[in-house]
């Protein structure tokens, strides 16, 4: 039965999604956020689907059928204290995942504290090229597919698995709801401290999804102390193992050229697969080995699997090259915790070979923001040559002292169009700039970009 489903808090890459496969399922989808900026923005307009800027009770005029609820969203919210009078059928953005699109399919879930994303579009995409025809919901835009969620046509779904909470009124984590058979764990440290108060929680909620996993299904995981505490709690599910040359018992991935472009895979009961690709840097290789092994798991053979990684495109957001101006490289990277801004940089370096590595962060994630990682986030950046701090308001700490220590130069600045204007007195062709945050930045990529070739006019 065709709805009107309402979406509060759709710009959020999975609520996004969210709304892009609601739409394919026919529904008329309406949505609500305060905060708007590509690339989820451009394909919901693309979608016909209809955003109302900020949270009102006027938004939920005509009545929707159903509201769906972000977990951005708490009690208080004008949207959400009217959704809740009117006694409109409301539920969670994971739930109904789970409830209207999930049922009766074969879920590939990837999880972990990193790598999600990548992990995610490269699974979807190998099963694309072994002409599977995935569905598929990611919290980016896989350069492979141009949209970050869709139905697809087979009983395949892959899924990024999200621990995360799931809602105001549902404090499990996301990745619950999805019940999957095939469940990829590649990492497990400590994050979201809005929600968790330590590691240990996080290991609870993973407990709770291994729980869900079938007897017939598989656990493909990480070298990782956390996941061994996770696992020894309880698991009725074959596993199999994932990492370097370290790992013997599983599946294990080599780098065969120093920035990893050109690796070797292999995994139980097959044969060794070389193979090159765009991408670098050493969490890119697990995050494919990964990928392979999952798809494995569904019947693609590793040689077709493999070849698929050698046309990956890529995800908008992790690591995506915005622009080259007066001959400086301008990348746009996702960061949320020191581990990924560590392993960008690192990547970055071994790709280096000339001018310099200049790093542009914004410490905006709940954990950043709250300074729960502010010596590992000082240590992160190790691998470049420069860094530029953006002090984001609602910083609970200063960057001051913080800058004092860094390990290499360092700056900090607290107004955007100042930022801009100083890193662009800074850079020379040959440098490689590569900004990170988890937010839009305040389009700092564009403003950047455009002084950078004002300069060279």
């Amino acid at each position: 039965m065709t709805q009107h489903i309402h979406i509060v808090g759709i710009c959020g890459t999975f609520m996004g999604g969210l709304a892009l496969l609601a739409r394919e399922l026919g529904h008329r989808v309406t949505g609500s956020d305060a905060n708007v900026y590509p690339p989820m923005s451009d394909q919901l307009s693309d979608a016909g689907i209809a955003l109302m800027a900020g949270y009102s009770a006027d938004n939920l005029t005509p009545r929707p059928d159903l509201v769906v609820m972000g977990n951005a969203l708490s009690r208080g919210n004008p949207e959400v204290e009217a959704i809740l009078n009117s006694g409109i059928p409301y539920t969670s953005g994971p739930q109904w995942l789970g409830e209207q699109v999930l049922a009766g399919r074969w879920v590939l879930a990837v999880s972990g504290t990193h790598g999600k994303t990548t992990t995610s579009s490269m699974l979807a995409w190998i099963l694309e090229a072994a002409d599977m025809r995935p569905g598929f919901l990611i919290g980016g835009v896989p350069g492979n597919f141009g949209l970050s969620a869709r139905l697809g046509a087979s009983d395949f779904f892959v899924v990024e698995a999200d621990e995360y909470d799931t809602a105001f009124f549902d404090k499990r984590s996301k990745f619950v709801h999805y019940r999957p058979r095939t469940l990829v764990i590649g990492n497990l440290e400590f994050d979201h401290a809005d929600i968790f108060p330590d590691l240990a929680a996080i290991e609870t909620q993973f407990h709770h999804l291994v729980r869900c996993i079938p007897g017939e299904g598989l656990v493909i995981r990480g070298q990782s102390d956390a996941i061994d505490r996770v696992l020894d709690r309880g698991l009725w599910t074959p596993t199999q193992h994932f990492g370097g040359e370290a790992c013997h018992d599983g599946w294990v991935v080599k780098a065969l050229t120093p920035g990893g472009d050109s690796f070797e895979v292999s995994g139980p009961g097959t044969d060794t697969v070389t193979l090159s690709w765009r991408l670098v840097g050493q969490h890119n290789l697990l995050n494919a080995c990964a990928a392979l092994a999952a798809a494995h798991h569904v019947g693609v053979p590793l040689p077709i699997g493999a070849e698929a990684l050698g046309r990956f495109e890529g995800v908008k957001r992790r690591l995506e090259l915005r622009g080259n101006p007066a001959g400086v490289l301008v990348f746009d990277d996702f960061a949320h915790h020191p581990t990924a801004i560590a392993m960008t940089l690192d990547a970055l370096r071994q790709r280096q070979t000339q001018g310099r590595l200049v790093a542009v962060v914004e410490p905006r994630s709940a954990t950043m923001r709250g300074g729960q990682h502010a010596h590992e986030l000082n240590l992160s950046t190790r691998a470049a040559d420069r860094v530029f701090w953006y002090q984001p308001p609602g910083l609970n700490w200063p960057l001051d002292r913080f800058v004092a220590e860094s390990p290499v130069p360092a700056s900090a600045c607290q107004d955007l169009d100042e930022l801009v204007e100083v890193i662009a007195a800074f850079a020379e062709p040959g440098d490689t700039i590569v900004i990170m945050s988890n937010g839009g930045f305040g389009g700092i990529h564009e403003k950047l970009i455009a002084r950078l070739q004002a300069s060279a006019a």
